[in-house]
C-alpha cells in the first residue's frame, strides 16, 4: 500500500514543480501587450479592411497579457470594423478525415463541438459575433464584415475546399490575405484549394477513397449530409506539413519570397508572414504546372533549383 502512495505523492510533487517552473518562466519574460501585438501586425502590413485567414502558434507570440483573448482583440484592432478574420475551427475525431469517416455514429453539431486547433481558435470561437461554418471536419470560424457570407455555404460545397467553401469565397474578396503568426509555411490548409479546384488535373491523385457524406447539425438542429473524401495516407508522409519535410518548407518560403509575395516580420516574439490570397493561389497553380506541389519529392525540388 505504501509504494503506490509514495508514487502518487512523487507524481503530485513533480506536477507541482513543473507548474512552478512554468510560472517562473512566464514571470521572467517581458509581457506582450495588446497594443504591441496590434502595432506588430500593422508593421507587418496588415491593414484596416483586410480579410485574414489566420494560422497561428500562440506560444510563439511570447507571454501575452491576457492570453489568447488578447491576441483575438489585437487581430480585430488591426483589421478594424470593416475587416474580417477567419480561423480554422476544425473538429476532427481521430485526427484525420479518414478517422472521422470511420467513427461510428459521429455527427458534427455546431452547437456543441469545439475545436482541436488550439487555444487561439478556442478563444476566437468563444468571442462575440463569431460565425461558424457547418462541416464535419474542417469547420471555419469567422468574425467581421464578411463573416456570415464566408461561412454560410460550406455544408453545400461539393468538397472540403470546393466552391462555396470559406477558402473559395475568400478568393472572391479584395484585401484577402493568408497570415501565419509564429508558424512556418507547413500547416497551411489554403494549399488544398488548388487540389479541389483542379481535381483530376492536379499533378497527382491526393485522394485514395471515394467521396462519402457525414451528418452535421446546424444552429437550428437541422441535419445536413456533407460530402468529403479522405486524403491519401501515403502522400501525407511527404506533404509540406510533415515533420520530415523541412526541405520543402524552406523551398516554399524561399520561392514565395523571391516571387515578392511573402511579406515577413515579427509580431510579439513570433516570426510571422502573410501572402495575398489571390496571388498565393495563382503562384501555387504556376508551380503545379512545373511539377512542384506541397507533395514534391527532394528529387523534384532538385530538378527545379531556386536562384
Amino acid at each position: 500500500m505504501l509504494k503506490p502512495a509514495r508514487q502518487l505523492a512523487r507524481a503530485v510533487l513533480e506536477k507541482l514543480r513543473r507548474r512552478q517552473g512554468a510560472r517562473a518562466v512566464r514571470q521572467a519574460r517581458r509581457p506582450v501587450s495588446r497594443a504591441e501585438l496590434t502595432a506588430g501586425l500593422e508593421r507587418l502590413g496588415i491593414l484596416p479592411g483586410d480579410v485574414l485567414f489566420v494560422h497561428s502558434s500562440l506560444k510563439s507570440l511570447g507571454y501575452v497579457e491576457g492570453g489568447a483573448a488578447t491576441v483575438v482583440r489585437a487581430l480585430q484592432d488591426a483589421v478594424g470594423p470593416g475587416g474580417t478574420l477567419l480561423l480554422p475551427a476544425y473538429y476532427m475525431p481521430g485526427g484525420s478525415i479518414r478517422a472521422a469517416c470511420e467513427q461510428d455514429g459521429y455527427v458534427f453539431d455546431v452547437r456543441h463541438h469545439g475545436t482541436h486547433m488550439g487555444r487561439l481558435p478556442e478563444a476566437f470561437l468563444a468571442s462575440a459575433g463569431i460565425r461558424r461554418s457547418i462541416h464535419p471536419t474542417h469547420s471555419v470560424a469567422a468574425w467581421g464584415r464578411h463573416a456570415a457570407w464566408l461561412t454560410a455555404a460550406h455544408h453545400l460545397a461539393p468538397s472540403v475546399f470546393g466552391q462555396g467553401s470559406p477558402w473559395q469565397r475568400l478568393l472572391a474578396l479584395d484585401q484577402a490575405k493568408v497570415l501565419g503568426l509564429g508558424v512556418s509555411m507547413g500547416p497551411i490548409t489554403f494549399y488544398h484549394v488548388l487540389e479541389d479546384a483542379l481535381g483530376a488535373a492536379f499533378p497527382l491523385p491526393v485522394w485514395d477513397a471515394p467521396a462519402r457524406s457525414l451528418p452535421c447539425l446546424d444552429l437550428a438542429g437541422q441535419r445536413h449530409e456533407v460530402p468529403l473524401r479522405p486524403f491519401c495516407a501515403a502522400l501525407a508522409q511527404q506533404r509540406i506539413d510533415h515533420r520530415s519535410r523541412d526541405d520543402l518548407r524552406a523551398y516554399f518560403a524561399t520561392e514565395f519570397t523571391q516571387a515578392g509575395l511573402l511579406h515577413a516580420g515579427q509580431v510579439g516574439e513570433a516570426a510571422s508572414w502573410w501572402i495575398p490570397a489571390h496571388a498565393f493561389y495563382a503562384h501555387l497553380e504556376r508551380l503545379a504546372a512545373q511539377g512542384i506541389t506541397i507533395y514534391a519529392t527532394p528529387e523534384q525540388l532538385a530538378a527545379r533549383p531556386l536562384a
